[in-house]
């Protein structure tokens, strides 16, 4: 069965209210503010394929977006993606 557009918007702003919660809800602070305030400024212009990126990178443990985002550690190939950069940059977080 075909969706409709106007079922595929609802979808998408379903997941897009979805990630800017996750975003702001990760349990630790720091993550919380790097991932919450992109999402509140991107999110809603997201497109399906964007929100894909933005909800895998929601999957990844805060402990190792922080060392990521602080350069403590190397992002992985797969990680790093123009999301990623975008958020570094929104934050003005230089990559090495």
């Amino acid at each position: 069965m075909a969706t409709s557009p106007q079922d595929a918007e609802i979808d998408i702003d379903a997941r897009r209210r979805r990630a800017k919660f996750r975003a702001w809800h990760r349990g630790m602070k720091e993550m919380d503010l790097l991932l919450g305030q992109y999402a509140d400024e991107h999110v809603a212009t997201m497109t399906a394929e964007d929100l894909d990126g933005f909800e895998s990178l929601l999957e990844v443990l805060d402990r190792d977006l922080f060392k990521w985002f602080t350069g403590e550690g190397p992002v992985p190939v797969d990680h790093y993606t123009p999301l990623f950069r975008a958020i570094c940059s929104h934050h003005g977080i230089k990559l090495t």
